[in-house]
C-alpha cells in the first residue's frame, strides 16, 4: 500500500527512462488499484507491462470494495498477483479462493502470478516442502496443462521478508527445483519447463545476479526494492545481464 498518483507516475516515468533499452527480460509493475488506469496511459508503447495486486473472482455483483477481471483488463492490466502471503495472512486468502482467482484471470486473458511459500515457523519446523506442495496443489486444482503454461509461480519465503533473515541463492534454488519437479509430476516435462518460477524474498540489486544465475530461478517478484526507481532499475539491469 504505497504511492499516491503523483508518486506512482513519477516512478513510472523514471523506470521508462532507465529501462527503455532492456529487451531480454519482461518487466512488470503492480501498483495499487487507484493508479492502474493512469499508469496504463503513462506506460503505453513502453517495455513495461502493468499488473494488479489482487483480483476478485466474480464477474460482477454486490461485492463492495472488490475488483473483477474485466475491470482490471479495462484499466490496462496484463498480470495479476494472486495469493500473496500478505493476502493469505491478513485478508483470508486460502487455496480455494486463490484457485477461483486464478481461474478468473485465465478466463479473461490475464496472467496470474501465483504466490506460494512458508513462514518462519514452518521453515524452522522443516515443513517447507509440505507447505509449498499444499499451496501448489490446492491453488492449481482443476487447472489444465494448457492453462498452467499461461501462469507464473512466485516462491516467496515469508520468513525472509522483513525479518532480517535472508534466503541464500542455494535455498531459493532448492525450493524452485522442488516446485518444478512437482509441476513435472502434475503436468509433464514440457509444461514444467515452460512455467516461469520467480523468487520473491528480499530481492535486492546486490543479490539478483546470484539468484537469476540459478537454473530454476526464472525471475523475481520484487518487494520494497521496487518502490524506488534506482533500486528496481538496478535489479532489472542485473537480471538482464545474467540472462544474455
Amino acid at each position: 500500500m504505497y504511492k499516491t498518483l503523483k508518486d506512482g507516475q513519477e516512478l513510472a516515468v523514471a523506470l521508462k527512462r532507465e529501462l527503455y533499452k532492456i529487451e531480454n527480460v519482461d518487466i512488470v509493475i503492480c501498483p495499487a488499484y487507484t493508479l492502474l488506469a493512469y499508469l496504463a496511459d503513462d506506460l503505453e508503447e513502453s517495455n513495461i507491462a502493468l499488473g494488479a495486486q489482487d483480483i476478485y473472482w466474480q464477474e460482477e455483483g454486490a461485492f463492495t470494495g472488490e475488483v473483477s477481471a474485466a475491470m482490471l483488463k479495462d484499466a490496462g492490466c496484463q498480470y495479476v498477483i494472486v495469493g500473496h502471503s500478505e493476502r493469505r495472512q491478513f485478508f483470508g486468502d486460502t487455496n480455494e479462493t486463490v484457485n477461483k482467482k486464478i481461474k478468473a484471470c485465465l478466463k479473461h486473458g490475464l496472467t496470474p502470478i501465483i504466490c506460494v511459500g512458508e513462514n518462519l515457523q514452518e521453515r524452522e519446523s522443516g515443513n517447507t516442502f509440505k507447505v509449498v506442495q499444499n499451496h501448489i496443489q490446492g491453488s492449481l486444482a482443476e487447472i489444465s496443462a494448457l492453462d498452467i503454461i499461461k501462469t507464473v509461480i512466485a516462491y516467496e519465503p515469508v520468513w525472509a521478508i522483513g525479518t532480517g533473515k535472508t534466503a541464500t541463492s542455494d535455498q531459493a534454488q532448492e525450493v524452485h527445483k522442488y516446485i518444478r519437479d512437482l509441476l513435472r509430476k502434475m503436468y509433464g516435462e514440457e509444461a514444467a519447463q515452460s512455467i516461469r518460477i520467480q523468487y520473491g524474498g528480499s530481492v535486492k540489486p546486490d543479490n539478483i545476479r546470484e539468484l537469476i544465475a540459478k537454473p530454476d530461478v526464472d525471475g523475481a517478484l520484487v518487494g520494497g526494492a521496487s518502490l524506488k526507481a534506482d533500486s528496481f532499475s538496478a535489479i532489472v539491469t542485473g537480471a538482464s545481464e545474467v540472462v544474455k
